[in-house]
């Protein structure tokens, strides 16, 4: 694919020291959150045994062959002396649209690290107060006094919810500023940028030898701890027993296409930043499925036998079917107050989670680092402290607008559909563009085997047919909801009739009416407007709770507009700058390869 015509390739400032480093970065930059928290909770409620069938092939069709592809083009585009999106991209594509497919993998990494690193820092607070004993005291003060069973997890389970709540904000705006947490965020801007300012191989490399084995040692301890539980056989059964039924519902093969886009890191531009950082002729196909295959022990052998099997076992099944923050910051809580030494386990758990995070948020870094170092010219403290900057003010409306986690939850929503976006884009651009053969070709460039020789047609025509009717799917299932959660008007009709609809269905019981006819008995009370005047007395004195609901949610449906807009604002600022950089020193860079016999075939 890059052929050197009478010189060597350009020289990087940086490789990597070693394929094991490399694959435990990659590693380490897949493995987060979405291992041990998101995928126990897609599974479980997605079929149990079942949802492997669908998360299985979207790993072979989607997985594997998006991560060859980035692989392989990340490791051309550092011949051409780049490092980052824009530059990996236009090196291999000299046109307009390639510069819009390489901000996005700036774009998607710089967004996702503004929120993930406040996730990061709810790991460390909830690691530090698992190891003083506070959850201890405090599930000991919510059970004072009670014997029945149910309602000690219900109180342990409740307090849990009470302290998540309480200390993310999520009760009003600025709410997520008081108390400790605000620090442990600094703690963890202060690390990341830390390590990232060492660089690649002192910085990233160094910290992910230690932190990843640290990571998977704690996660066997604690898995060992779990096996031994007694009925333990009973919680893997409720996670792990197939729902064959499930298989025939789409939505949870959209789900497992969608997993697999998470926990791989696929279409971030992560993978494209750090396989620049290769040798020519080190391999990319088997270190590729080493990084894979260590990122999908994690999320199946540790995550799915961890959390959900003994959130069972010890809380019952209403308690083990929740989302990624139930099950992380409120079901796991109250299983280590019921798990003997509880607080050791609870402290290592998401200490684990913490390192996770890191070695998550510090690979979001550095393809800014990378784009600002070779497109602009920056020395590693001017682009560390740009980038830092830039991600704190991104940072503070996460931070502040914390009622319902809006600002987080909507900025995460966004991400998630520019990743696949981007994954798509990459994928047609390596089976189209730059032509699937001599992808391969390039891919097998001293590799200890080649790849499958159907592997062409695959990149070429199943894998962005798959990936275009997942974007599809998930577009037509997804986005109208957010969309329409932008409009206050819209978000505070609904949440004013909700206040009002139980009400009205209380009233009439006697009548049995249907939802539809409970619907038609809200619209004469209180109009399409929920705002109605006069109500009935009976109705009316509830007219307060749905003004303040009504308000409530408006003002979610503001910070969701500013959100989006602001996204917006950031990508053409951020595509700006690399149609800058292409046309100077990124141009230059790639240019003065071409000179030195750099080229594609």
């Amino acid at each position: 694919m890059s052929k050197p015509a009478g010189g060597d390739p350009a020289p990087q400032q940086e490789h990597w020291g070693s394929k094991f480093g490399v694959i435990l970065a990659v590693a380490g930059s897949a493995v987060g959150l979405g291992n041990f928290l998101r995928f126990p909770g897609v599974a479980v409620n997605n079929g149990g045994g079942a949802f492997m069938i669908p998360y299985i092939l979207s790993f072979l069709l989607l997985g594997v062959p998006i991560c060859w592809c980035e692989w392989t083009m990340g490791r051309l585009g550092g011949r051409f002396g780049q490092n980052n999106g824009p530059g990996v991209m236009y090196a291999l594509w000299r046109r307009g649209p390639a510069k819009g497919i390489g901000a996005l993998t700036l774009f998607i990494p710089v967004v996702v690290y503004m929120y993930y690193v406040v996730i990061e820092a709810w790991c460390l607070m909830y690691a530090i107060e698992f190891f003083k004993g506070g959850f201890g005291e405090m599930f000991a003060d919510a059970t004072r006094g009670l014997t029945d069973g149910k309602e000690i997890v219900g109180a342990v389970v409740g307090k849990a919810g009470d302290y998540f709540g309480t200390t993310t904000g999520q009760s009003e705006n600025g709410g997520m500023l008081v108390g400790s947490l605000p620090w442990m965020v600094l703690i963890c801007f202060v690390v990341n940028f830390v390590i990232i300012y060492r660089g690649v191989t002192r910085g990233i490399e160094s910290f992910c030898k230690v932190a990843m084995p640290l990571l998977i040692f704690c996660a066997c301890i604690i898995l060992v701890r779990v096996l031994t539980l007694p009925n333990i056989s009973t919680g893997l059964g409720f996670m792990w027993n197939p729902k064959w039924e499930a298989l025939l519902d789409p939505q949870v093969w959209l789900a497992a296409a969608g997993q697999i886009f998470f926990t791989l890191s696929v279409g971030f531009g992560l993978i494209l930043c750090y396989s620049s950082y290769l040798r020519e002729n080190d391999d990319v196909v088997l270190t590729s499925l080493s990084a894979s295959s260590t990122n999908e022990f994690c999320e199946v052998i540790l995550g799915g036998m961890i959390v959900v099997p003994t959130a069972f076992l010890f809380l019952g099944a209403e308690n083990a079917t929740g989302g990624t923050f139930s099950l992380g910051f409120l079901t796991l809580p109250a299983i280590m107050h019921f798990m003997p030494f509880g607080n050791f386990f609870g402290g290592m758990w998401f200490g684990l989670l913490f390192l996770a995070a890191v070695t998550s948020s510090l690979s979001m870094l550095q393809p800014a680092i990378a784009f600002l170092e070779n497109g602009f010219g920056l020395k590693r403290t001017g682009s560390v402290v740009l980038l830092g900057v830039i991600t704190a003010i991104g940072a503070a409306p996460i931070i502040y607008f914390s009622h319902n986690l809006t600002a987080l939850d909507h900025a995460d929503f966004w991400c998630n559909f520019s990743m696949i976006l981007a994954a798509t884009a990459q994928v047609i651009m390596f089976g189209w563009v730059i032509g699937a053969a001599r992808g391969c070709r390039e891919a097998n460039r001293g590799s200890d085997f080649a790849l499958p020789k159907f592997m062409p047609f695959m990149i070429r025509y199943i894998t962005p047919t798959f990936l275009i009717v997942v974007l599809g799917a998930w577009t037509y299932s997804t986005l109208p909801g957010y969309i329409e959660g932008m409009s206050p008007t819209t978000r505070g009709v609904s949440a004013a009739t909700a206040v009002y609809r139980p009400v009205i269905a209380e009233h009439f019981a006697t009548d049995e009416l249907s939802a539809e006819q409970i619907d038609t008995r809200l619209l004469e009370l209180v109009g399409k407007d929920a705002r109605k005047r006069p109500l009935p007395d009976w109705l009316g004195e509830h007219e307060t709770a749905a003004e303040e609901a009504r308000e409530a949610s408006s003002d979610d449906a503001s910070v969701a507009r500013m959100v989006f807009i602001g996204l917006i604002v950031l990508y053409l600022f951020l595509l700006a700058l690399a149609d800058i950089a292409c046309r100077n020193n990124i141009g230059r860079r790639i240019a003065e390869a071409e000179a030195r016999g750099v080229r594609l075939e």
